[in-house]
């Protein structure tokens, strides 16, 4: 049975805000979600899942910018620098979402945003270059807010449904377990056909877990 290709990108703040545990522990989460990412693919058999990586700080850059199948994909540890320029990084990934970088026959893409912070850009102009796309209208959107001081506004826009509080970690042990959740079921949705519109899509997004604070735990 041929395949048909699932883009995931995954678009990550590496703003001077993240410093310390918040991106040691968005490294981890990453580094943690690999496998269960290589296991629902692995359910997947109609489907070819390859990943890429940009982060934005002061300015936006791709870390891997040829998608990668899961199977080869390996993590490089992300540092910060700078300030939370969403726009620039919503822009940069619209320009491949068109052919050709994303072919004909492929399935919806997942597009999933972690930030801790306020967009120090023009990020409505960069998110109207993603809806301006066809394969940016049909994409999974999933957001994680790590910490208090996401912009919860910003983060509903992106995912489009403004009545819908989104994902947030408190902590360390939160953050890793909504990378898993975001990025597994954000999978598993893109991976159905197009003919039958999956949860988390623009306009039909998805119902997180809430995500109780562990007394245990240091509380960013």
């Amino acid at each position: 049975m041929a395949t048909r290709p699932v883009h995931f990108t995954w678009l990550l703040d590496c703003s001077y805000s993240m410093r310390g545990d918040r991106i040691a522990q968005l490294n981890y989460a990453i580094r943690e979600a690999l496998p269960e990412l290589r296991a629902v693919a692995a359910e997947q058999p109609a489907a070819r899942l390859l990943l890429r990586a940009l982060t934005f700080s002061t300015t936006a850059a791709w870390l891997h910018r040829t998608p990668v199948p899961v199977e080869d994909f390996t993590w490089r540890d992300v540092e910060v620098d700078g300030m939370t320029n969403l726009g620039e990084a919503l822009s940069l990934a619209a320009r491949d979402l068109r052919a050709p970088a994303m072919p004909a026959r492929a399935l919806k893409p997942v597009l999933a945003l972690v930030t801790d912070g306020v967009p120090t850009d023009d990020w409505r102009a960069g998110l109207a270059a993603v809806d301006a796309t066809p394969w940016g209208r049909e994409a999974v959107r999933v957001a994680i807010a790590v910490g208090r001081d996401a912009d919860g506004d910003v983060l509903r826009a992106f995912t489009g449904d403004p009545a819908a509080e989104p994902l947030r970690a408190h902590n360390g042990k939160q953050l890793a377990a909504a990378v898993r959740w975001a990025s597994t079921t954000a999978v598993r949705a893109a991976s159905q056909p197009v003919a039958d519109p999956p949860e988390g899509a623009a306009g039909q997004p998805f119902a997180p877990p809430v995500l109780g604070v562990d007394e245990d735990d240091e509380v960013w």
